[in-house]
């Protein structure tokens, strides 16, 4: 039988400003896709998956470089936690204790605060790099201290990338605790299925399996409602290109200067379902999203003003990429309503993503 070229290498990527080194971990499948991630915030930088005539081209935005990621992450490619996505005015009560977490700009806690699991380095042990039949991997571990970023309880934590054959991306989540914490981990790339250095996205074409969403405040914070999505901007229960109805003279979209909202994902019982599909028509790639979880943000990179530089000197301007980020709902915490988020020590916290790509 003829060896599969199935490869898993280290190599070092940088310095932290305190010393700390940072390596890249290079995952390759026998179709050629390539995976590229550093043990800094678990951040996949660069993802290269072929068109319809077979040309690769790297879909992710993100740096060249460290340095690029130290000065102005805007999260790209990054494993944001403890809790991802948004906690109103950093305070929750749990067991009858309030705690006070960390702001972003002064107003809620968003995506674990100002140094959250983006930001930190992951321990990835010679053991935690693997080839084997038709998949290859990496796992990243990381202690969350009690108390880290206002959170109660020491959270032991893996995130693990694996590639497959199947020319799938699996991301699996894991935790436990010693005391009752919320958790809630995602993803954070910002894809653009024609390229990185692709001007935007918003020619693609978009799915979402959900009914309802989220709706929020002006500071985007959820209200508690789930409306249907039928007769709004935010129906994508058919493909629809991303860039239809952005402009369109809805509150929300006013809110979020573009799609920032939570989709409540259409599911019976646990396990995969799929979450949405993305497709570029142009190159002909398409990505599947799959989920445990019961939500997904759909950011269409409403913020990005062409002031940052990535890589190969690309720039990164509004709606350059979307994130897809599969998640509980934000705020969950202070919302009853919503799927709890809370672990408690002997509990097990798993979760799993599966990013499949096809043309």
């Amino acid at each position: 039988m003829m060896q599969r070229k199935v490869t898993a290498t280290r190599a070092p990527f940088g310095t932290m400003p305190d010393g700390a080194a940072v390596e890249v971990f290079t995952l390759t499948n026998a179709n050629g896709l390539e995976v590229r991630a550093i043990n800094y915030g678990a951040i996949i930088t660069s993802l290269k998956v072929p068109d319809r005539n077979g040309r690769f081209a790297d879909i992710v935005n993100g740096h060249d470089s460290l340095d690029g990621y130290l000065a102005k992450s805007r999260f790209f490619g990054a494993v944001v936690g403890r809790y991802a996505n948004r906690i109103a005015k950093g305070k929750f009560t749990l067991d009858g204790v309030e705690y006070t977490l960390a702001v972003n700009n002064g107003e809620n806690h968003l995506h674990g605060g100002v140094r959250g699991f983006d930001k930190v380095i992951w321990e990835v042990p010679k053991d935690a790099v693997r080839t084997g039949y038709m998949e290859t991997g990496v796992t990243f571990r990381r202690l969350s201290p009690d108390g880290e970023e206002g959170y109660p309880g020491n959270l032991t934590t893996s995130v693990t990338y694996v590639l497959t054959d199947e020319n799938e991306l699996l991301v699996a989540y894991a935790a436990t605790t010693d005391r009752p914490t919320p958790i809630n981990l995602t993803q954070h790339s910002y894809f653009n299925l024609a390229g990185h250095q692709a001007k935007d996205i918003l020619d693609h074409r978009l799915m979402v399996n959900a009914d309802r969403y989220t709706p929020v405040d002006a500071t985007q914070i959820p209200t508690g409602s789930r409306p249907p999505v039928a007769g709004t901007p935010f129906d994508f229960r058919t493909a629809t290109r991303i860039g239809a109805r952005i402009a369109d003279d809805n509150e929300q979209l006013k809110i979020g200067a573009g799609y920032d909202h939570n989709f409540v994902l259409n599911r019976q019982g646990t396990g995969l379902v799929l979450a949405a599909r993305l497709e570029d028509p142009g190159s002909g790639r398409v990505m599947d999203v799959l989920t445990t979880e019961p939500g997904l943000q759909v950011a269409t990179a409403n913020r990005l003003d062409g002031t940052i530089v990535g890589k190969g000197g690309a720039t990164y301007g509004r709606h350059s990429g979307v994130c897809l980020e599969t998640q509980h709902f934000p705020d969950s915490p202070n919302q009853p309503a919503f799927p709890s988020t809370i672990l408690r020590p002997g509990e097990h916290f798993e979760s799993r993503t599966v990013f499949k790509f096809r043309t």
